[in-house]
């Protein structure tokens, strides 16, 4: 499968799709094309031949700056190859800590800041910073358009993971909640189509995270002083049984969440972070 050229979705805005795809990235991973007479790369994605040749032949010689949302390995790999061979201008935030998740490859002359404008003669884009999925996560809104690039904090089709130590369930709620706050017309994900009335995504998301902590209170007191993964089945008995390993990092998230708002107690963390024991308070 070779990265293509989606629809043009404005006047602005071009997506490709790079090749790879699967239970986790959906159809693969969006890089976005952004601007008329040069070219900005949003997300180049993960290290691809095949996509980088999509990419510098839709950028026509003109690719000026790449941003970057967070340095997943399937967002930023390509971003040292292609500002190589373009001498285009990296936007982005690297990782204080970085963990085996993340692309070490990625490098920026200086983080990006919560607030930024990134200018350009036809554009402006505002550099929001989203913490939650990760915590170098940063959504970027084009202010001509109201089109939100949401990275991963926001996907088509399915919730994000959430992976700690970085990634934090308190850190994502307030993200979703930051985003309200702003004149939203529609998300353009870092994976899958096109997302219509922003706001009532962002509620929805909001509410399911809510249910899933809830559900995990109520899988807590069901199996009383349990293991990760001895609560894991009992807190996703509703989804996909293929994806019990990503949703585990998910499961985490939630009870670092009710350790620090005082409802848990992790009671023994040896071993891998799956093993450690929990009991719920009340």
């Amino acid at each position: 499968m070779s990265a293509t050229i989606a629809e043009q979705w404005s006047p602005l805005v071009r997506r490709l799709t790079a090749p790879n795809g699967s239970k986790m990235t959906g159809p693969g991973t969006n890089t976005y094309l952004l601007g008329r007479d040069e070219y900005t790369v949003l997300d180049p994605g993960p290290l691809s031949d095949s996509h980088l040749q999509a990419i510098l032949a839709a950028g026509e010689g003109k690719i000026r700056r790449i941003v970057v949302t967070h340095t997943h390995k399937d967002h930023s790999p390509l971003t040292y190859e292609l500002a190589a061979i373009t001498g285009a201008e990296v936007f982005g935030c690297v990782m204080d800590e970085p963990d085996h998740f993340q692309d070490t490859t990625f490098s920026v002359a200086q983080n990006v800041r919560h607030g930024q404008l990134l200018s350009t003669s036809e554009f402006t884009l505002e550099a929001i910073h989203t913490p939650g999925h990760v915590g170098n996560h940063f959504c970027y809104l084009l202010r001509e358009e109201g089109l939100l690039f949401s990275g991963d904090h926001i996907m088509d089709g399915s919730t994000v993971v959430i992976i700690p130590p970085s990634g934090d369930m308190k850190d994502y709620l307030r993200s979703l909640e930051l985003l309200r706050e702003y004149p939203l017309r529609g998300i353009a994900p870092g994976h899958g189509n096109l997302i219509p009335e922003p706001i009532k995504v962002v509620d929805r998301l909001y509410r399911h995270r809510l249910m899933r902590e809830q559900k995990t209170v109520s899988g807590m007191r069901k199996v009383g002083e349990a293991s990760l993964l001895e609560i894991l089945p009992v807190v996703y008995d509703d989804v996909d049984p293929a994806v019990l390993t990503y949703a585990r990092y998910s499961l985490w998230a939630h009870l670092l969440k009710l350790q620090r708002d005082g409802r848990a107690t992790c009671t023994q963390a040896h071993g891998e972070f799956d093993q450690a024991r929990w009991r719920l308070h009340g």
